[in-house]
């Protein structure tokens, strides 16, 4: 694996298979840096003591809960390491689920329902779990085998869990106002805001007087909510929306001006920052492994 191939995989998890299914468990001290993939992300909890922190609300997990991780959201886990942390992570290619819809059949409803309730959570009654529970089971034994249809069977069986969480999330009520659900309705505004207006002017002094705080204020309850500074969540959110245009065949130079970007150095400085490499090593990279 040459370097910039090393930068796609271990950084931004440039995601090639379907879908890829983990089953994880351990005890020791683990800390993650909040990131974001490329892809969308399932996670079911299993066991252990985690809050998950997406998009500036901190989830207290309990057992068997499901969280949609759309992909270009910033989140990070935080782990107690004194208790066994279980938890099964499937990464998803949207493409894979786009090439099984159907008609009023959209197997990414369950991410795009989180995405506007602004709510990853789904939190289901034991006795809707007994199904999912099997399934996963099967998917698990699917995906590690190695006998006869074996590809086709975890493909299928992936499918079924994706119908299901679907069904799942479109019945459900939204849990945005969950007691296990922690956030600050004046952070959330003000990072809708952001995610909206990317391309427009975010300087700190704007943003204080558009929301009524203080400058120190504002940077003290956005870092508490989010675990980010203002600075580091837009400059992330620029990169996430650049790489986004110039994946769709935006030039370079463009896109780094069409997402707030003042000068090409500072965009090319925060780009390095988040993917460890330069645009054109990068992108020449991602093209090598299509």
């Amino acid at each position: 694996m040459n370097g910039n191939n090393h930068v796609l995989n271990i950084k931004r998890g440039y995601l090639k298979e379907d879908f890829i299914f983990f089953h994880l468990k351990e005890k020791k001290q683990i800390e993650f840096e909040f990131h974001y993939h490329d892809f969308n992300k399932i996670v079911i909890f299993i066991s252990g003591k985690v809050t998950y922190l997406i998009e500036g609300k901190a989830y207290e997990l309990k057992p068997w809960d499901i969280l949609f991780v759309s992909n270009n959201e910033v989140h990070k886990p935080l782990i107690d390491p004194e208790e066994t942390y279980e938890r099964i992570v499937i990464w998803i290619n949207s493409k894979f689920l786009e090439k099984h819809n159907t008609k009023g059949n959209n197997l990414m409803t369950c991410f795009e329902l989180a995405s506007s309730q602004k709510c990853s959570l789904l939190r289901l009654s034991p006795e809707l779990l007994i199904s999912i529970k099997n399934t996963m089971s099967q998917l698990e034994a699917a995906y590690k085998g190695t006998e006869f249809g074996n590809y086709v069977l975890k493909n299928a069986l992936f499918l079924q869990v994706m119908v299901y969480l679907n069904r799942l999330a479109l019945r459900s009520e939204n849990n945005s106002r969950n007691s296990d659900i922690k956030y600050d309705e004046n952070i959330d505004a003000i990072l809708n805001y952001i995610n909206t207006n990317l391309n427009s002017d975010l300087s700190l002094d704007k943003l204080s007087d558009k929301f009524y705080m203080s400058k120190y204020y504002l940077m003290h309850k956005f870092k508490k909510y989010t675990g980010y500074t203002i600075y580091n969540y837009i400059m992330q959110k620029r990169i996430i929306m650049a790489n986004n245009l110039i994946k769709g065949g935006k030039p370079i130079t463009e896109a780094c001006f069409e997402c707030g970007f003042g000068d090409y150095s500072s965009f090319l400085k925060a780009f390095k920052k988040i993917f460890g490499a330069s645009p054109k090593q990068y992108y020449k990279a991602l093209k090598e492994l299509e």
